[in-house]
């Protein structure tokens, strides 16, 4: 099994850098080990992708969303056959309904 991330789960890994960097004053070099830390724990899901909890604010899609922390940041994905599709990575300091869409 191999770990995919999806277009929209980069989009919002770049604009947590982003923010950290421009609207934080985050040094790059902080923001970069922050986003480090995000993808070294992406990679341990594939250790026991069942493990993590079930992620309520996607419930309503019935498509079995799962949720690993790592700080301020929830790491979402789905287990497909042949692949773990990392959907999102979300600041969990917004407001969760936004992850509803």
């Amino acid at each position: 099994m191999k770990l995919v991330y999806s277009e929209y789960a980069l989009e919002q890994l770049q604009q947590i850098l982003d923010f950290l960097i421009y609207g934080q004053g985050v040094p790059p070099q902080k923001a970069l080990e922050i986003r480090d830390k995000i993808l070294d724990k992406a990679d341990t899901i594939l250790s026991n992708v069942y493990a993590p909890q079930r992620e309520e604010f996607l419930e309503h899609l019935q498509l079995s969303h799962r949720r690993l922390i790592v700080g301020n940041y929830k790491i979402v994905y789905t287990i497909k056959p042949d692949h773990v599709l990392i959907t999102d990575v979300f600041d969990t300091r917004q407001d969760p309904d936004k992850m509803k869409g």
